[in-house]
């Protein structure tokens, strides 16, 4: 039965045109997306686009990397040395402090601060897969950490080059520093994008980073500190000591470099252990890159 007119409710629906209009422009798909992110957390790694003091700490990590290289330029300048006083590749290990803390402050500046602010799944409601999120991501850490040994390997090489030292030399080795950033930038950094990924607190990832690379290589500093006690300073380090050194990524890489360009001289020299040694540094050097890989794959199925 029919209500009456004037205990009928009232039509208050009202649709207004405000000028919206659908988007016809191209859709860049995937790739773009993919891309878009891959640039903006490499970015994200040194500050650009954020605030003032987020570039503080990557800023001074990449001088305090570069200006040791500028002095040694001016040393073997001053000198008139006929060669460098450290090698590119040599170099890279001796900053390896500074390298761990840009790795262990800004990786989890990639990874957890998605993860903490629960902006992850925003990334996959758009085209992008978790695959191609993991790529992204573990990509720009490895080329920030490649840009931050880059830094002072051109200013040597370059240096080198305007104090006129052998061309031939200095570019091979520069070759050999170029193989070591390479290393230093898959290996280390494999094993902190897996540990930043695990948690949501940056300060946690950082410590957890900061302590895993300092413990490991505090390890191996002080078992080949107790082989150096029994060998003299012109010999070479026993098999077991270099052997031990596959527990810091930091120590693998600068041994399989070693080797694979013999590198070095005396007891300090860490090398892998002959044929079997280089075959075994290099696997392992393989499956921490492909088993982080796998693990951060593994991690993002279940966000």
């Amino acid at each position: 039965m029919s209500l009456p007119p004037e205990f009928r409710p009232a039509d208050t629906g009202v649709i207004h045109d405000i000028g919206y209009r659908g988007y016809t422009g191209p859709r860049l798909g995937r790739a773009y997306a993919a891309r878009s992110l891959f640039t903006q957390s490499l970015r994200a790694a040194y500050g650009l686009g954020r605030s003032g003091k987020s570039k503080v700490l990557p800023m001074i990590v990449l001088g305090a990397a570069t200006v040791p290289a500028l002095i040694i330029v001016a040393v073997a300048l001053m000198t008139a040395s006929d060669r460098l006083p450290v090698d590119y590749a040599q170099y890279l290990s001796a900053i390896g402090l500074v390298v761990s803390i840009f790795l262990a402050s800004q990786a989890p500046v990639l990874f957890s601060r998605d993860l903490r602010h629960h902006t992850v799944p925003l990334y996959f409601s758009r085209p992008i897969t978790r695959a191609d999120y993991v790529r992204a991501k573990f990509g720009a850490m490895a080329c920030a950490q490649l840009l931050l040994m880059l830094a002072p390997l051109v200013v040597l090489y370059a240096g080198s080059l305007l104090i006129k030292l052998d061309f031939g030399d200095q570019t091979e080795h520069f070759f050999y520093g170029l193989v070591a950033a390479v290393l230093y930038a898959l290996v280390p950094t494999s094993v902190a994008v897996v540990i930043a990924a695990a948690t949501p607190r940056r300060g946690f990832g950082v410590a957890a980073i900061m302590g895993y690379l300092a413990i490991s290589t505090t390890v191996v500093a002080v078992v080949v500190g107790m082989s150096m006690t029994t060998v003299g300073f012109d010999e070479s380090l026993p098999d077991s000591a270099q052997w031990a050194v596959l527990l810091s990524p930091g120590g693998l890489v600068e041994s399989l470099t070693n080797e694979l360009f013999d590198l070095g001289t005396g007891a300090e020299r860490l090398h892998a252990p002959g044929g079997l040694g280089l075959l075994v540094f290099t696997a392992v050097a393989v499956a921490m890159v492909a088993g982080s890989y796998r693990l951060l794959l593994r991690r993002y199925r279940n966000v």
